[in-house]
């Protein structure tokens, strides 16, 4: 039977005071390899989105890890901060949801030593209509909804920017923001938070949506993206992350090797058909 946890918002005050007090506990702490090399023979706790990240996880779970000796918990998160925090406090002992222009932002803002440890597969960003049929459709006076994160948001700027849509400040690339559009060609736009935008869909006469989030609301990114991201050069892999100190776990180690192998690769392509692409071979820096 699959385990999953599900995991709500109302544990955010309980992640929070553990962010507080993780100082103490930072992985130059002797206690805390303690901890880490005690932990050998529990089971791998691992946050994640629930759509593909839980998904690849409870394959390798109920395929791969008994076998390989790995006993593995999966819990789900539906939103962008929690995965970090419980990673952070050790409330989890890993978390699979993010990019690293996300990680990089999320770090920085919030203190947190969370690294990568390797990726795993990538999920273009797409625009997605209800009324439109095509880019082309696009007119003057019409609203668009797009991530209000700073790595999505800009991200679906410059996916906009691409296809001709807008124009923005040269340089700005993914960092864009709304105030760095030069040209919006009489386009609105609607900033919501990432999970909620395949929800204003009807509200709104196009939106960008992550590849995950399109998936969980029946969307093909293949089948139904007006425009998608190009898969090449793309620094947007999703990968398995930990704590800083925690890399070399020898079950983080083992499901790393997990997630990287030719099963997974055959089930992503299998189950999500181009909608979410394997990226095995590159390392997370």
């Amino acid at each position: 039977m699959r385990k999953n946890i599900k995991l709500t918002a109302g544990i955010a005050t309980a992640a929070a005071l553990a962010l507080g007090l993780s100082a103490c506990g930072t992985s130059s702490d002797p206690s805390s390899s303690k901890d880490t090399a005690g932990a050998a023979d529990k089971p791998l706790v691992v946050a994640a989105s629930p759509t593909p990240h839980a998904d690849i996880l409870n394959y390798v779970k109920d395929k791969l890890a008994e076998k390989a000796g790995l006993k593995l918990e999966v819990k789900e998160f539906t939103d962008y901060v929690l995965p970090n925090t419980a990673t952070q406090s050790g409330q989890v002992d890993a978390n699979f949801f993010q990019h690293k222009p996300y990680l990089d932002d999320f770090n920085q803002k919030n203190k947190t030593t969370i690294v990568p440890v390797v990726n795993v597969h990538l999920e273009p960003l797409g625009l997605y209509s209800k009324s439109l049929k095509s880019v082309k459709d696009i007119k003057a006076g019409q609203t668009i909804a797009v991530p209000n994160d700073t790595t999505n948001g800009g991200r679906a700027l410059q996916l906009l920017a691409e296809n001709g849509l807008i124009t923005i400040k040269p340089g700005v690339g993914t960092n864009a923001k709304l105030s760095d559009i030069t040209d919006k060609k009489g386009l609105e736009f609607k900033e919501l938070e990432a999970a909620t935008v395949p929800r204003a869909l009807n509200d709104v006469d196009a939106a960008v949506i992550n590849g995950n989030y399109a998936i969980e609301a029946k969307l093909s990114p293949a089948k139904d993206a007006l425009v998608l991201e190009k898969a090449e050069g793309n620094p947007y892999a999703n990968f398995l992350a930990v704590k800083e100190g925690n890399e070399k776990d020898a079950r983080v180690q083992k499901l790393a090797e997990l997630l990287n192998s030719p099963e997974v690769k055959k089930y992503i392509e299998d189950t999500y058909k181009g909608s979410v692409i394997p990226a095995f071979g590159a390392v997370a820096k």
